[in-house]
């Protein structure tokens, strides 16, 4: 036994993050997101088991979820990179105001209640759940990106959301781009340098909101990060994502969408069903 833990335990947690963080390399190359959407949920879980104060377990799972995703978008980008896939006129326009948005959302984790996190996870889980599943190829709003203010402020809604939800951003900036008629590859590909930066800023902005609660965190955890959560799955998922990332070059995705998008409205509703019982 280690604490209240069983040894058989501990290994069957062991095993879910290793899980999870095939699962997220895989998405994080196939679609340029860092895969929070599995990892949240995941962590969500086993720092439930493991007795993490409520007040703090969602910041905890969105801060780590963000670094786990940091050597995973950095390695899913390179990939991409050398297809020339990447819309450079994006990444200037959306990086600043991004991180921006994930220094918003990092100091609304600092102060908020984590129900806070959870209602912004629930809500953007099920915007793209519902767009996978039921969105079209060919729906657009413009086929050119809007103007220099305009794109700034996507940029800082793509950053904010990363930031509040654990994720990279990817999805978000996938259905932004896709409905102003960039290409799916061009937008994978883009999603997943916009991610560098974001993650990378978000990282610094949970350790650093975290502090003043350091007290309630699981050990070895560095403000609202867990360093046992990020050594474990962040190698795992880093080593998956250039097979993701050559998928997406080559392969269909549209069952893998319905797929995920299933996923993405079944955690939305557990979520859901969290605050209400």
């Amino acid at each position: 036994m280690i604490g209240s833990l069983s040894i058989g335990e501990i290994s069957f947690l062991a095993a879910l993050i290793l899980a999870g963080g095939v699962v997220t390399g895989l998405l994080a190359g196939l679609f340029g997101i860092g895969g929070g959407g599995i990892i949240v949920p995941v962590l969500y879980e086993i720092f439930r088991v493991l007795d993490v104060p409520e007040e703090v377990r969602m910041q905890l799972c969105v801060g780590t979820s963000i670094a786990i995703i940091v050597p995973t978008n950095v390695r899913s980008y390179m990939v991409h990179r050398r297809y020339g896939a990447v819309l450079m006129d994006v990444v200037r326009a959306w990086a600043v105001p991004a991180v921006a948005g994930v220094a918003v959302g990092s100091l609304i984790a600092g102060l908020a209640p984590g129900q806070v996190l959870t209602i912004a996870f629930i809500v953007v889980t099920a915007i793209l759940g519902s767009k996978m599943l039921f969105g079209r190829d060919d729906l657009r709003i413009a086929n050119e990106l809007p103007a220099r203010a305009a794109m700034a402020g996507w940029g800082f809604v793509v950053g904010l959301a990363a930031s509040m939800m654990g994720i990279s951003g990817g999805s978000v900036s996938n259905m932004i781009l896709t409905l102003y008629g960039r290409k799916i590859h061009n937008a994978v590909a883009t999603s997943a340098a916009v991610g560098v930066p974001i993650t990378v800023a978000g990282v610094i902005g949970y350790m650093l909101a975290g502090l003043p609660q350091q007290a309630l965190m699981p050990p070895l955890s560095a403000g609202f990060v867990s360093l046992i959560g990020f050594a474990l799955m962040a190698p795992v998922a880093t080593l998956v994502a250039p097979y993701g990332a050559r998928f997406a070059h080559a392969l269909p995705k549209r069952r893998l969408e319905i797929a995920f998008g299933c996923f993405l409205l079944a955690v939305s509703l557990r979520f859901l069903a969290s605050l209400i019982w």
